[in-house]
């Protein structure tokens, strides 16, 4: 008997032991658990720099701030600039014992746990344990699990020894979600009410601190009824926490959401586009030298002038807004309308007709292929119908047809200004609205020069050793290429057969003339000497018609290439950025542009030369007679077949500025040979520009080119205008007789408006301004 009762003794110390020695295992293993969640956690190291964080700043030049870099966007504010209702609604929904505990609510915690286990899911956080969730959601993370519970409640409490309780309301309000990647409640505030937080009023606030259970859930603008129910779920919670009466409650619960949606522009403010491009370089450059370019608080100086790229903007507004007016005129109805008047007289016109009328009447099979392009018509197939199905349904939206139409007849545009001396980018337009096309024309858009390349063939023929007044006579051009074929390049008129300069070939832009030069040099040459120059991203394809601009480039590479013309040959590669400074103001880094030599000087200077002869002469008198500018420049226009793409580039010694006019979509085009030519769209944003920069006094306006060795050619005075058309037209026959014109020196010009627009059409010259008509593009003289 006592044997047994001792067997039975010794199994139940036995059990107890082993039960203890588990016990103290696991309290062993749970603490080195717990231990290394506390090194695992954010330190009060890490929650020091967090709260000392900062965005970076892009400044321009002059000190205006051009884009924070933050990655998402947020504006912090103190919590004296947040409206009370909103840390009323916060505390009595989120957190109502938040004063009361030191960052984890046991109470809470415990009756949550009890509520899950019984199959009812609650949450337990605290708005401190929020506020570690938001702050470290990598370190942290979201799951539901008890390593998840112990990670966020461990930061809480080294949260509250940090932080008093007016900063950790004020952190967690800057740091909340809202959805549409707003962070923080002044963002929320503005999106959505369109008004800074401290003017927050308590339906507001209530209706925002109700989206912080599940911002897209309960999201007022995708969900309404849901939103205005969760609302009042705070509002209710409001009068339990007695900062709000009953008699409150049933006035305010019925009353409508009343949003002003107002979503927060992603942009870079005046400038976004070159902001965007700026931001590609630096997320590198701060990796490689362990920057945090959205927290450390850097100070990165551009070389953008803020008066400059101001005036750029205005320019492209203004203009191409009246380019678009007079597309939409031009193609509203079957007839072409004259092209008299100037941009003012289309304006008149506009109000009153149906934009791309007429052409979308003639091009149903574009309608038809834009129509598969939508996200509507891949979404439709995807959910199972069939093509020609979604294609007639979606025909017939009329919703989206219009904003298809509206889409692809938009005119586009990209500008850029370069001082020639430094090689810092001054001016930088992407598109003609950054809201509505992200997509940047002057670094991403690769499309064919047209005559703008010409400058570098004829500075590949100055460097060959021709002479600018080598002789070439003005005769149809056959050059074989080698396979049986043969190019023909050919120019807006028949060749005249008169014998032309190297000079006049560039300076009127003549196809014939520049085709033989290439002969003469070789396309090697001149792909060498391009990319020498700085056309170096682009592929360019080694072809004869690479001569007339057929391969596309950028007009980033275009401007450059021209400001390396203005440099007397010195090349610099493109410089965006100066300085960068950390927060204390120490410098980081400072930037040059690289240099390099790739044309003598004596042949720049003979290149300039020429292309005066564009902007006195030439195909671009317009930015002269039209803008009144009285200073030392040259240029060159550009024009592609059939009116799809315009360019201009205009040299001043302090400054280099080009623009690109285009559709998007290369199927849509200008309609008249007079408005689709550079020398008469992309010209307008340049002269435009250059004016303001020249009345302003912006640059050097007595800086000239330096002379070339020998005298040019005379050229009539840009700052004497012609006192009436005629006079203007006889000015012009006089200086530049028809090749039929050798008998008629002596004789009194032309008198009638029919023989004097016969005149000017045997000149190549349009029979109503007078203005040289810019030549087809090379890509229509390719060979088949």
């Amino acid at each position: 008997m006592h044997k047994h009762d001792n067997d039975g003794a010794r199994r139940v110390r036995r059990g107890l032991h082993i039960a203890l020695a588990a016990a103290g295992v696991a309290v062993v293993l749970l603490a080195v658990y717990v231990g290394v969640l506390v090194q695992s956690t954010p330190s009060i190291e890490d929650l020091r720099s967090l709260q000392a964080a900062q965005p970076s700043v892009l400044l321009s030049a002059d000190g205006q701030t051009l884009m924070t870099f933050r990655r998402a966007q947020q504006e912090r504010v103190p919590l004296a600039r947040i409206s009370p209702h909103v840390v009323q609604a916060l505390i009595a929904t989120e957190d109502h014992r938040f004063y009361d505990h030191p960052g984890v609510d046991v109470r809470r915690s415990l009756s949550a746990l009890f509520h899950t286990v019984s199959g009812e899911t609650q949450g337990g956080s605290t708005i401190t344990q929020q506020l570690a969730r938001n702050q470290f959601p990598d370190e942290i993370g979201r799951s539901r699990t008890i390593d998840r519970k112990l990670r966020e409640i461990i930061t809480a409490l080294r949260i509250e020894r940090l932080y008093g309780k007016p900063q950790i309301l004020e952190n967690y309000l800057n740091t909340a979600p809202f959805l549409y990647n707003v962070i923080g409640i002044e963002m929320a505030a503005r999106t959505y009410y369109d008004k800074p937080a401290a003017e927050l009023d308590l339906l507001e606030s209530a209706t925002l601190i109700g989206m912080l259970k599940g911002s897209a859930y309960y999201s007022p603008i995708n969900h309404p009824e849901r939103a205005q129910t969760r609302r009042n779920v705070v509002l209710s919670q409001m009068v339990r926490r007695h900062w709000l009466s009953a008699a409150q409650l049933q006035q305010l619960r019925e009353q409508p959401l009343q949003l002003h949606f107002n979503r927060q522009s992603d942009g870079g403010g005046t400038a976004p586009h070159f902001a965007a491009q700026v931001r590609k370089w630096l997320i590198e450059w701060a990796d490689e030298h362990d920057y945090n370019l959205y927290t450390d608080g850097l100070v990165v100086k551009t070389t953008l002038d803020s008066r400059l790229q101001e005036a750029a903007t205005r320019a492209v507004e203004r203009q191409t807004r009246a380019l678009q007016q007079i597309a939409d005129v031009e193609w509203s109805k079957p007839a072409l309308p004259p092209t008299q008047g100037g941009p003012e007289a289309y304006a008149k016109r506009h109000a009153k007709l149906d934009p791309f009328g007429f052409f979308w009447s003639q091009r149903r099979e574009l309608l038809a292929e834009s129509i598969r392009d939508t996200p509507e018509f891949k979404k439709a197939v995807h959910d199972g119908a069939s093509e020609a199905a979604a294609l007639q349904r979606l025909a017939t939206d009329a919703g989206v047809i219009a904003r298809l139409k509206r889409d692809k007849t938009r005119l586009e545009a990209g500008f850029l200004a370069i001082d020639p001396a430094t090689g810092e980018v001054k001016a930088w337009v992407g598109s003609r609205d950054f809201d509505v096309d992200q997509y940047d024309h002057v670094a991403q858009a690769e499309r064919q020069p047209g005559s703008t390349f010409k400058p570098f063939v004829y500075g590949a023929a100055l460097e060959a050793g021709l002479s600018p007044d080598r002789s070439y006579v003005d005769a149809p051009v056959e050059i074989p290429l080698g396979d049986g074929k043969v190019w023909r390049p050919s120019d807006m008129t028949a060749p005249s057969g008169e014998t032309l300069t190297l000079r006049d070939g560039l300076v009127y832009s003549k196809n014939t003339i520049t085709a033989q030069v290439m002969r003469d040099i070789g396309v090697a040459r001149i792909v060498a000497f391009a990319r020498a120059m700085g056309v170096d991203q682009s592929k360019l394809d080694p072809v004869p018609s690479l001569a007339l601009g057929t391969s596309p480039v950028t007009l980033l590479e275009m401007v450059n290439g021209y400001a390396s013309i203005a440099r007397l040959g010195q090349v610099h590669k493109p410089l965006l950025v100066k300085r960068i400074s950390d927060r204390r103001g120490r410098t980081l880094a400072e930037f040059a542009a690289e240099t390099r030599l790739a044309m003598s000087a004596d042949s720049a200077v003979e290149l300039i030369d020429m292309m005066r002869g564009v902007v006195s002469r030439g195909t671009g008198t317009q930015v002269k007679t039209r803008f009144g500018l009285l200073a030392d420049i040259a240029g060159k226009t550009g024009t592609t077949q059939n009116n799809t793409d315009g360019w201009f580039i205009l040299m001043h010694p302090n400054l280099v500025a080009g623009a690109w006019v285009g559709f998007n979509d290369a199927r849509v085009t200008m309609r008249s040979d007079y408005w689709g030519q550079g020398g008469h769209n992309a010209i307008l944003l340049v002269g435009d520009f250059f004016r303001s920069v020249l009345q302003q006094r912006w640059v050097d306006v007595a800086a000239s080119f330096p002379p070339p060795r020998r005298p040019a050619p005379e050229a009539p005075a840009a700052s004497e205008p012609a006192d009436s058309w005629s006079q203007q037209i006889e000015g012009l026959v006089r200086t530049n007789p028809p090749p039929d014109a050798d008998a008629q020196r002596d004789s009194q010009p032309p008198k009638s408006a029919e023989e004097l627009g016969q005149v000017m059409r045997g000149m190549g010259r349009d029979p109503v301004t007078g203005v040289p008509r810019d030549e087809p593009s090379a890509a229509a003289s390719q060979p088949p």
